[in-house]
């Protein structure tokens, strides 16, 4: 009878090792798959947002090159119903979303520059400027300082 005893409590003990290690695992491998399934939603998420970050960068490039040439085409004289000011002011709000977009999207830093070269455009489109020369070179500053400071953020 102890020699069947001890069968039975040995063959037990294995049966109880075995389902052991055996939820081990198996709680082990769900934990790496579950992690591994975080990990790769996680790279979308990021990957969908640097998307929509650089759609909406492109963008505001886009409209800014436009209200850059509304301010160089600007005339001396205008009045509410010529062409120039109805273009301008579209051209005007297109970017002030643009901008508003990237506050939205970016950290504070790249909105900041974004907005000094939104209110500088502003001001050169609707208050015209004293020489051409001197917007050119105002405006490649402030907008490489804007690229700059955008491409930072993207690379992080």
């Amino acid at each position: 009878m102890a020699g069947e005893m001890l069968t039975a409590i040995t063959s037990l003990g294995g049966v109880l090792l075995g389902g052991g290690l055996s939820y081990l695992v198996q709680h082990s491998t769900q934990r790496m798959s579950v992690r591994a399934e975080q990990r790769r939603q996680e790279t979308e998420r990021a990957e969908a947002r640097r998307a929509e970050r650089l759609t909406h960068l492109e963008r505001f490039i886009a409209v800014a090159a436009e209200a850059e040439r509304a301010a160089f085409e600007r005339p001396g004289d205008w009045s509410a119903g010529d062409p120039w000011p109805t273009a301008a002011q579209d051209t005007m709000h297109r970017l002030w979303v643009a901008e508003r977009m990237l506050q939205v999207l970016y950290p504070a830093e790249v909105h900041t520059a974004a907005r000094v070269y939104f209110v500088r455009l502003n001001r050169a489109v609707w208050d015209g400027v004293a020489s051409l020369d001197d917007l050119y070179a105002e405006l490649d500053d402030l907008r490489g300082t804007f690229l700059t400071t955008a491409r930072s953020i993207l690379e992080r």
